[in-house]
């Protein structure tokens, strides 16, 4: 499951925050919850659910920097540019 955001209309930002507390469950052998991340981020519960949820969420970079320091990746893997082939 991810969310995207367009500036056009067309949904073209993708977050995968679900994709990633996936694979660190896997990884770490224990189940995540959004209050884990939120704890250790500083992270609302209810903006990393809008971002895992809601199409069209518009965060902030210091909320993705976030993201990206607790799951140890790059931010090509908490969000990516999906091309609108239309444009």
């Amino acid at each position: 499951m991810y969310t995207k955001l367009s500036l056009r209309g067309e949904i073209m930002i993708r977050f995968r925050l679900k994709e990633l507390i996936a694979d660190k469950e896997f990884n770490d052998g224990k189940r995540i919850t959004y209050e884990d991340i939120s704890k250790a981020t500083g992270v609302h519960r209810t903006t990393l659910s809008k971002i895992a949820n809601q199409k069209g969420y518009n965060t902030t970079t210091d909320v993705l920097d976030k993201l990206c320091i607790y799951f140890g990746v790059d931010l090509d893997k908490v969000a990516s540019h999906t091309p609108d082939e239309n444009v």
